[in-house]
């Protein structure tokens, strides 16, 4: 293995976990999500020589960001069934409680909303840069945030008690 595989292969490894994680929350559905992660990675492992000493995670994070985003608009298209999957049922730890509720709330956005609301709050980034992620101006990272808020807190009242606290 050469010295820059071995880089990438750290780098994998410990991004890995946050780019999975990120595309969940941005797409609500494990099976995109994995596959934006890798779609990720492996597009920034194409790119390794030119950003492993530079922001790898900040290179990694705009892939993904694109990509997911380049499949808002060329949507798959999708075939309604009356057969419903499978659900699984009885005691759910509060954790994942709080996950699926999280998700679900979520789910009420638009997928541009959702992307402005993880880049802004899960990633932390500042509004400059989440427009330039994005490709769109700060005024609408800014109205768009504003209204993703807005439903996100009408929305949320459903949330989850935990151990008799709201969440």
């Amino acid at each position: 293995m050469a010295r820059g595989d071995a880089e990438f292969v750290e780098f994998a490894r410990a991004a890995s976990g946050r780019l999975l994680h990120a595309a969940y929350l941005m797409t609500g559905d494990h099976h995109q999500a994995e596959d934006a992660a890798q779609t990720a990675l492996v597009r920034t492992y194409a790119s390794w020589s030119r950003v492993r000493d530079s922001d790898a995670y900040g290179y990694a994070r705009t892939v993904l960001v694109n990509h997911l985003v380049d499949s808002w608009r060329r949507p798959l298209r999708e075939y309604a069934t009356d057969d419903l999957p499978e659900q699984r049922r009885g005691d759910v730890a509060d954790e994942v409680a709080t996950r699926r509720w999280l998700i679900a709330i979520l789910g009420t956005l638009s997928p541009r909303e959702r992307a402005i609301v993880v880049l802004r709050y899960y990633f932390d980034l500042p509004e400059a840069q989440v427009a330039r992620e994005l490709d769109v101006s700060v005024g609408t990272v800014k109205s768009t945030s504003s209204r993703a808020l807005e439903k996100l807190r009408t929305t949320g009242v459903g949330a989850p008690e935990i151990h008799g606290t709201r969440r």
